[in-house]
């Protein structure tokens, strides 16, 4: 069996016993009615503690838990062995009373002894320093206080709880020769303030000095510890006020109240966060009912006698109706200590699709999510980053609320199907730790936000699609305008001269003709000039679509100028390629594509060698244009962006394909062409035309 649920077992039986020998003692049997019934320490005083120790058993195996329980189960015990005493007052007489009088000595003193270790250790019972490790071994002095006084006072030593003294009743069982001791044995061991105020000492001490984590974690125990020492100091040196026993009996209650705190905050008793919020939840009900208990019953408990059975049953049962309000707060603040603010996160994301849907730019609906998430969770900063191109998360976040400070502690994809668009970064809590019902709900906010984020985001990329499909017709037109005037210019400025040269010539050899002086001679010379024209005429077409290229296809066309090529071209195709013949769209583009990029190569890169490869597979053309020069750098902004290369993207985007450019290391540039082949409008393939 587990060693926790063993001391459960025997610790448990225990105090309720000697509770309710008590309770029945005091409260029902007990002839003298009009004496202090003696039931406020047991039940305002140990029971709350009794309780929170017992469920604290149920939780953690840790020492410092079993400590607790051991100490309030002590106490019980204690207010016991006072009752047995006070209604069997002949057993003072009998010889065997000093031996039963040490055990209960024993039980005030391990109640003692185990709460010090408790406060000082608190709350993991783990020390920083080593003058504080032996300091708290001095706490477990007191637990001696039985077997001292019985060997070295010569009369019982009574507890100060029992309300008299024993000096009149002579001790047996004390050793003469041991009786020198008995002044320090009362200073030391009976008067257990030293205990006391070394275990106060190092508990200060921690909480004052010591490390910034430390003093966080030991800050509110240390105050419930002082307001009790300041009680019981008080109570002690003025007996019998009303105002000063309420105070120690709600330092009492305010002991475990801050221990739960420090199980919500900082993991007290080895429980983990996971674990915090289900188990603490699954005894709330029984913490709280027990502190509205004690509550309710205080003032009828403090006050009778002289208060008589009607008047206190009258203040309790108006007691019990003005604090129900201030139970119900009690069990929404650790609801909300255990789960966050349910209500919020639920307004959070009943009003988050309504935020979502007004939003229509990227950057302010990711602003909003951030918003409230940061708000729902209590969290100190949120952001969110989309993931790039490169399918990495950009460095810069788009949304965020809060200010940014450290690693995020929790996150959470955003992910729509199979693709990730981003992720949400959440910083600290302003308050405790997140659990996992704050993860549950953040998982929910993603998933929710998620198809909004990817719809406004292809939105946005339609958007910037839109835009550069309408620059890049601009840039179409204008290329055809600059064509067409360039055709002009050749026509006018070379041809159409040619032609009205041959025309005045033909004019005048008709009328030489007529004249007869017309020479054979004259007849030659107009035929050289319509064969130059005709020349002309061809190397124009051959500018606007090279024979070759209708006639062999478009490998032959490309190889057709590797002769002419500045530099040592190398043209790379496989039979299949080869053979394959393309539509008119497709051998028209890549060929025009693969001309643009040799041109930037001979007039910018300054390369060696260049070289073009074409393959064919899943449906797609691909053309690599490679070359050994100095890469991309050389290209002015002009060229890069209105020029060559942003023609060879505009006719490639018109077919629905790609272009992109890579730039190697240590030197030399690589275009990436991809045209698809198969295109849903039209033939895949056009037949070969015969080559003759």
């Amino acid at each position: 069996m587990d060693r926790r649920w063993l001391c459960l077992a025997t610790l448990g039986p225990i105090g309720v016993a000697s509770l309710v020998y008590v309770v029945v003692t005091r409260g029902f049997i007990d002839p003298d009615v009009n004496s202090d019934h003696g039931l406020a320490w047991p039940l305002l005083g140990a029971l709350p503690l009794f309780v929170f120790g017992m469920w604290l058993l149920t939780v953690s195996a840790s020492r410092i838990a079993l400590l607790i329980a051991l100490g309030a189960t002590s106490m019980l015990v204690g207010s016991a062995y006072e009752t047995f005493v006070h209604l069997n007052l002949e057993i003072l007489g009998e010889p065997w009373f000093p031996l039963v009088n040490m055990l209960g000595l024993t039980a005030d003193a391990v109640a003692t002894s185990t709460l010090l270790v408790v406060f000082a250790t608190f709350p993991d019972g783990v020390l920083e320093r080593r003058w504080q490790r032996i300091t708290v071994l001095f706490l477990w002095t007191p637990v001696l206080v039985g077997p001292l006084t019985l060997l070295t006072t010569p009369h019982v030593v009574m507890s100060q709880f029992i309300g008299f003294s024993g000096d009149s009743i002579p001790n047996p069982y004390v050793v003469p020769w041991l009786e020198w001791a008995a002044p320090a044995v009362h200073y030391l061991v009976v008067q257990s303030w030293a205990a006391v105020a070394l275990g106060v000492a190092v508990l200060a001490s921690r909480a004052i000095f010591g490390p910034p984590e430390v003093r966080d974690r030991t800050r509110v125990m240390a105050l419930a510890v002082g307001s009790a020492m300041v009680a019981f100091v008080l109570w002690t040196f003025v007996p019998g006020v009303w105002g000063i026993e309420f105070l120690v009996y709600a330092s009492m209650i305010a002991i475990p109240v801050a221990a739960i705190h420090g199980i919500l905050r900082y993991g007290a008793f080895d429980i983990g966060p996971g674990d915090r919020g289900a188990r603490v939840e699954r005894s709330s009900n029984l913490l709280i009912t027990v502190v509205y208990a004690a509550g309710v019953a205080t003032p009828a408990l403090l006050l009778t006698p002289p208060l008589r059975t009607v008047p206190a049953i009258l203040l309790t049962t108006i007691l019990a109706v003005v604090l129900l309000p201030a139970r119900s707060w009690m069990q929404r603040r650790l609801h909300r200590a255990l789960f966050g603010d349910r209500e919020r996160q639920f307004t959070m994301l009943s009003e988050l699709g309504a935020q979502l849907e007004r939003a229509a730019d990227p950057r302010e609906l990711l602003t909003r999510l951030a918003e409230a998430v940061r708000d729902g969770l209590d969290a100190t900063w949120v952001r969110i980053r989309l993931v790039s191109t490169d399918a990495s998360l950009a460095t810069v976040p788009i949304g965020v609320s809060g200010d940014v400070d450290g690693e995020p502690v929790e996150s959470c994809d955003l992910v729509r199907g199979d693709e990730t668009l981003g992720r949400i970064e959440v910083g600290p809590r302003h308050r405790g730790e997140y659990g996992e019902a704050e993860r549950t709900l953040l998982r929910t906010v993603a998933g929710q936000a998620a198809a909004s984020v990817a719809n406004v985001r292809l939105t946005a990329q339609l958007a910037e699609q839109l835009d550069e499909l309408r620059a890049s017709r601009e840039r179409l037109v204008a290329a055809q305008d600059d064509e067409r005037r360039r055709l002009e210019r050749d026509l006018h400025d070379g041809i159409q001269q040619d032609v009205v040269a041959q025309i005045a010539g033909l004019r005048l050899a008709r009328n030489r003709l007529q004249r007869g002086e017309l020479v054979p001679e004259e007849l030659v010379e107009l035929q050289d000039q319509a064969r130059e024209t005709l020349t002309d005429l061809r190397e124009l077409a051959r500018g606007i679509h090279p024979p070759v290229l209708s006639d062999n296809g478009l490998v032959a066309a490309v190889e057709s100028g590797v002769a002419r090529y500045p530099i040592p071209l190398t043209v790379e195709a496989d039979a299949a390629v080869r053979a394959e013949r393309y539509s008119d769209d497709v051998e028209t583009t890549a060929y025009y594509v693969v001309r643009e990029a040799l041109a930037n190569t001979a007039k910018h890169a300054g390369a060696t060698h260049a070289s073009v490869g074409l393959a064919r597979s899943d449906g797609h053309l691909r053309i690599a244009i490679s070359d050994d020069g100095c890469g991309m750098g050389a290209l002015s902004p002009a060229t890069a962006s209105t020029g060559g290369l942003a023609n060879m993207r505009d006719r490639v985007a018109a077919l629905r394909g790609t272009v992109s450019v890579s730039v190697a290391q240590p030197s030399g540039t690589t275009v990436l062409v991809d045209l698809p082949v198969e295109r849903p409008d039209r033939p895949a393939d056009r037949e070969a035309d015969p080559v003759g």
